[in-house]
């Protein structure tokens, strides 16, 4: 609990880095406010019973007004999901009478906590932020300028990263949304799912119809999310008519797998991946089979499935892993779509989101997609890789290259490929860039451009000046921008002004994308929708502009995804 709260008073401790972004939708006083004197400092922080009270279905939640911001947190969307519930789709939390303390976040969903701490180069970066764990998870918070002021605001649904085996609604400081809903005056929701086994295991095949849905469960918490959000968020000021989903790294293979669901359909109008492009999902064969291995690392028969559900999450997830990691010996190198996830099951998701062909669920919905140029930045935290030569990075690639396998024997022929396309940068870069491809990111836009609804393509290459410019424009650093937060994740950005200037362009053409689906007139220089004839991709750096497809020739020489 003790890094939770010391993440809690550092966003409380904020107060400046908020003032550079405090352009309009500031909050109608409490009731409960002290009247201040002309002159005075009034204070930042408003906390009692006559302070932010809302109502929602279930019953009425209480938060606080911090700087004029409403917060509400772990607020339910969903029962326990232990016992009974386990693998099951979610289920309406029971109503209650008196007054829910929204106070503080909700539980993580269960997952690997074991020295979750252990490297001090990554916990000092990303300060991770994590409450208790347990299986009364579905949990979401919202922040909200004002409540019933007659307003209907557009809302962000935040969808976190981690695969889909780790992460929560706030992890990093850099997801609080305080500073975009005072920014746009805008509703920012972010929210708690199941993840890993326990969100994704198929057992269809051994369990039968009861367990149908199994596979999907963590996505199904997200359409209860979002249904929560169509039938509450009124009473918090936002509009249920303009939702935007928004996710980062697994968070972006989320909203990917929400387009192309049909219990998704009309719960969100537009779409946002960052570093997430996600085309496909789980193989249903796969999945079934490894369902069946987990009962049989569990040492139980088909009648006795129920009795997985009264494990201990502890114990389940270890059995889980333990049939993973057989499973995956056995069919060659895993992958996001050969371990626990979303699958492809013809009912929940009745096809690949976008491949070969984009879901027609997804037709008239507008998509931002964003990756970085440094998803993986090998030597930030090991200043003797600066010195690595071109010959050692092929070595390095044909084994490993990002988070997929490497490349093989076609290694040194994709190493060539970016070093002429990218002259001037050195062989650390050169890995880098090779590891950070956007194959995916590209391929999920030329996808979406076979549908209506516009697609926006970008490339995140802001460096920050941290660890002697080594760290680059790292997988997650681009969150902090498109939320306004540059000054509330300094270890990401260092913080002051070179950071916000940008910072301040990004979440404003965010912000009109929330409102219209367009990405122009938020301070970006003008971006062209995306066509695969030309790839336009508006590259964000302290100097943004659109280029046509800049590493296209590089690409070509990247092995055909599996």
């Amino acid at each position: 609990m003790s890094e939770t709260r010391r993440g809690f008073f550092r966003t409380a401790g904020m107060g400046a880095a908020t003032l550079a972004f405090t352009t309009h939708g500031e909050a109608q006083a409490s009731p409960a406010a002290p009247a201040a004197a002309p002159g005075d400092d009034p204070p930042a922080l408003l906390v009692g019973d006559q302070v932010a009270v809302a109502e929602t279905q279930r019953g009425r939640v209480r938060g606080y007004v911090l700087r004029g911001i409403h917060y509400f947190l772990g607020i339910p969307y969903g029962a326990d999901t232990a016992g009974a519930n386990r693998f099951l789709p979610p289920q309406k939390p029971q109503p209650w009478t008196e007054v829910l303390p929204a106070l503080w976040w909700g539980n993580s969903a269960p997952q690997n906590m074991e020295r979750r701490y252990a490297d001090r180069y990554y916990s000092f970066r990303d300060h991770w932020n994590y409450d208790d764990v347990s299986e009364d998870c579905l949990r979401l918070n919202v922040f909200t300028p004002a409540l019933r002021d007659g307003k209907k605001r557009p809302v962000l649904v935040w969808l976190h990263g981690g695969g889909f085996t780790n992460g929560n609604g706030i992890e990093q400081d850099g997801y609080n949304g305080e500073n975009l809903a005072r920014l746009g005056d805008v509703v920012f929701v972010s929210i708690n799912h199941r993840l890993g086994p326990l969100g994704y295991c198929h057992l269809a095949g051994v369990g039968g119809e009861r367990f149908a849905a199994s596979g999907n469960v963590g996505m199904l918490d997200c359409v209860a999310a979002l249904e929560w959000v169509r039938d509450n968020i009124a009473a918090f000021g936002g509009d249920p008519g303009s939702v935007t989903i928004m996710g980062q790294s697994g968070g972006g293979a989320k909203v990917c797998a929400l387009t192309a669901m049909p219990a998704a359909k009309g719960l969100f109008h537009k779409a946002v991946v960052l570093s997430g492009a996600s085309l496909k999902m789980g193989e249903k064969d796969h999945a079934e089979a490894l369902g069946a291995a987990v009962l049989a690392e569990a040492g139980l028969t088909r009648a006795e499935i129920e009795k997985l559900q009264q494990m201990p999450w502890k114990d389940f997830l270890a059995v889980a892993g333990k049939a993973l990691e057989k499973a995956n010996a056995q069919g060659g190198p895993g992958g996001l779509r050969r371990g626990f996830n979303p699958v492809v099951d013809g009912v929940v998701l009745p096809q690949h989101p976008y491949f070969p062909e984009p879901a027609p669920t997804a037709a008239a919905v507008p998509m931002l997609i964003c990756s970085t140029f440094n998803e993986q930045s090998p030597s930030w935290n090991d200043a003797s890789l600066e010195s690595i030569t071109l010959d050692q990075v092929v070595e390095k690639v044909k084994v490993r290259a990002g988070f997929g396998p490497g490349f093989g024997d076609k290694a040194r022929a994709v190493v060539e490929a970016y070093a002429k396309a990218f002259p001037d940068r050195k062989p650390v870069e050169i890995w880098s860039l090779v590891s950070s491809n956007r194959q995916s990111a590209v391929a999920l836009a030329d996808a979406k451009a076979k549908q209506p609804a516009p697609v926006y393509l970008a490339w995140f290459g802001w460096q920050p000046p941290l660890f002697d410019g080594r760290m680059r424009a790292f997988h997650c650093l681009d969150i902090c921008f498109w939320f306004a937060n540059t000054d509330l994740m300094l270890t990401h950005t260092g913080g002051g002004a070179r950071p916000r200037k940008l910072a301040a362009k990004m979440a404003g053409t965010l912000l009109q994308f929330m409102r219209s689906g367009e990405a122009n007139g938020g301070g970006l220089p003008t971006w062209p929708r995306y066509t695969t004839a030309r790839g336009e991709t508006m590259v964000l750096d302290d100097t943004s502009a659109v280029r046509d497809d800049p590493d296209r020739e590089a690409r070509k020489a990247l092995p055909e995804p599996a």
